[in-house]
């Protein structure tokens, strides 16, 4: 961290979590237990070619959560394997997870 309290390019991530509604608050507290200092979840609404399909024949329900954590890169990994584990992640259709560096961070105590 610079001495302005700008993290530094490479040591920090953003986890992002889209899953069904109502599993979000399951997903924040994995990724707490796991060594998250907290995480930020709102609503989304998903679209695409799978609306009226979806996996096996079934409808998608579009209402989505949308879980992010902001962490170091120490516990990035920690964090993303308790955010799969939680979220059946590892299960095709039970959503999605990706991680990206954040090139400046200000503010924050992760």
């Amino acid at each position: 961290m610079s001495s302005d309290g700008e993290a530094t390019s490479s040591s920090v991530y953003q986890i992002t979590c889209i899953i069904q509604r109502g599993k979000g608050d399951r997903i924040t507290k994995a990724a707490i237990n796991a060594g998250a200092g907290g995480g930020t979840v709102f609503f989304a609404r998903g679209t695409g070619t799978r609306d009226t399909l979806g996996l096996l024949g079934l409808a998608i329900v579009p209402e989505k959560e949308v879980v992010q954590v902001i962490c170091r890169e120490e516990k990035k990994d920690q964090i993303f394997q308790a955010i799969i584990k939680a979220g059946k992640l590892d299960i095709p259709g039970m959503g999605i997870a990706f991680v990206k560096r954040l090139d400046e961070v200000v503010g924050g105590n992760f």
